[in-house]
């Protein structure tokens, strides 16, 4: 059904309320937020930008010219101004950011320009938001903790697996004791993406990162809960990782089964290994293991564990065991039977059909929530739930996996992009909506 008018669309259930709900400032000027990429991802996160009067999209940005004209047409069926557009080639971004009226950049392209669109934004004034990773490098990593430092910036990854209700309420367990002491945290990107890599409407572009690069290419969703659950950059820091991989065979197999054995990807060298596994250590003592799986037939999974001396959850299953408290002796119980006593508090009593279901690559009600947070701490001046130093240090896996994975698995070290501000950073707390 068309939305034909401003009043329609926000009464279709929109962060709206949430906002609200949240104690943002309505009486304050909206965020004037600027979109870079509006394809499947991007354009999600522009409508449910939409759903607010809290949040204006003056300029949009994108090289096809379809996805321009569709986002155009959006904005205008939510009721507000007409944006210009930004579409004379790869670098337009670079207008867009230099304009006077805007506050926020957000990033929505291919990987390889998230972090020149986002320093861009930044030495032009702008907070920076991108989609993940926001760095490919270890070189673009320290750029962007600079500029954002220097240019006194915010510059937020779009990580929605933080707020997953589940992960919260592990946080809440891990915080308050209930695990014991935290030991290990596990997860994985073990996601069947072959289909996605060969679809030439889709990402086009993320193909050849398996025919150039070997490693640990996508470790933000499941690193983002696992860092929180390990205090990294708030008490303690990732101090080295190793990674390997196994060999490559199930690009080649799914491009000679579906298009030939004459297909030009049924023989090509694919450098990236099917299956990879980077294990890291941190400072004080805990280690993480991280799996990265985009290449062989499986059911998506969520490979989430968190283990501690008096406990375990196993996200496979979701379930827990805690020693003494479990009402069977080495046997898993729902972790649903936790929920009353730890459901963290930003998920306590939250109403998700004031969530808008957005139109995009997108579901749920975790990246609305971080937008509805998010828009908050900017409306309000306060220091976003993720950082900076948070969106560089879950990126840089990727590049330090690979540096491991081509030199034997040898180890290799995290630089320290807090300079010793991890040591006094408190853990993280994230205040409940008020």
């Amino acid at each position: 059904m068309a939305i034909n008018n401003r009043r329609q669309f926000l009464g279709a259930g929109s962060l709206a309320g949430v906002l609200k709900a949240a104690g943002a400032q309505r009486d304050a000027r909206p965020i004037r937020a600027g979109i870079v990429g509006v394809g499947d991802r991007g354009s999600y996160h522009m409508d449910v930008l939409l759903g607010t009067d809290l949040v204006e999209v003056p300029a949009i940005c994108d090289i096809d010219a379809d996805y321009l004209y569709r986002a155009k047409r959006w904005v205008e069926q939510a009721g507000k101004p007409s944006p210009e557009l930004y579409g004379r080639g790869k670098t337009d971004f670079l207008r867009l950011c230099e304009r006077k009226d805007l506050d926020l950049v957000v990033c929505a392209t291919s990987w390889e320009w998230h972090a020149p669109v986002c320093i861009a934004a930044m030495k032009a004034g702008k907070h920076a938001t991108t989609e993940v990773p926001a760095t490919l490098t270890v070189d673009e990593s320290w750029e962007m903790i600079e500029t954002s430092e220097k240019t006194g910036k915010h510059c937020v990854m779009l990580e929605q697996a933080n707020y997953s209700p589940n992960g919260l309420q592990v946080l809440e367990m891990a915080q308050k004791g209930a695990f014991g002491e935290v030991l290990c945290a596990t997860g994985g990107y073990v996601h069947d993406l072959r289909l996605v890599k060969f679809d030439p409407e889709r990402e086009p572009w993320r193909l050849q990162h398996s025919v150039d690069r070997n490693g640990n290419l996508y470790p933000t969703h499941p690193i983002g809960p696992m860092a929180w659950w390990l205090d990294i950059n708030r008490g303690d820091k990732f101090d080295y990782l190793v990674s390997m991989s196994s060999k490559a065979v199930c690009l080649n197999e799914y491009a000679a089964h579906f298009f030939g054995d004459r297909h030009p990807y049924a023989g090509m060298k694919m450098n990236q290994g099917d299956v990879n596994t980077t294990l890291m250590m941190t400072a004080g003592g805990k280690t993480a293991m991280l799996y990265f799986d985009t290449n062989t037939p499986h059911p998506q999974t969520a490979e989430l564990r968190l283990e501690g001396s008096k406990g375990h959850f196993s996200g496979n299953i979701g379930s827990v065991y805690i020693e003494g408290r479990s009402p069977k002796e080495h046997a898993w119980e729902p972790l649903a039977n936790y929920q009353k006593e730890f459901q963290h508090p930003i998920w306590r009593n939250l109403d998700e059909s004031r969530f808008k279901r957005a139109r995009g690559h997108g579901g749920g009600a975790t990246t609305p929530l971080l937008w509805a947070r998010l828009i908050r701490a900017l409306q309000r001046g306060e220091e976003p739930d993720m950082n900076v130093y948070d969106a560089v240090v879950w990126s840089v896996i990727s590049p330090l996996s690979e540096k491991s994975v081509a030199a034997g698995s040898a180890p290799v070290d995290f630089p320290d992009f807090t300079r010793g501000k991890w040591k006094s950073t408190p853990a993280i707390k994230l205040a409940a909506e008020s």
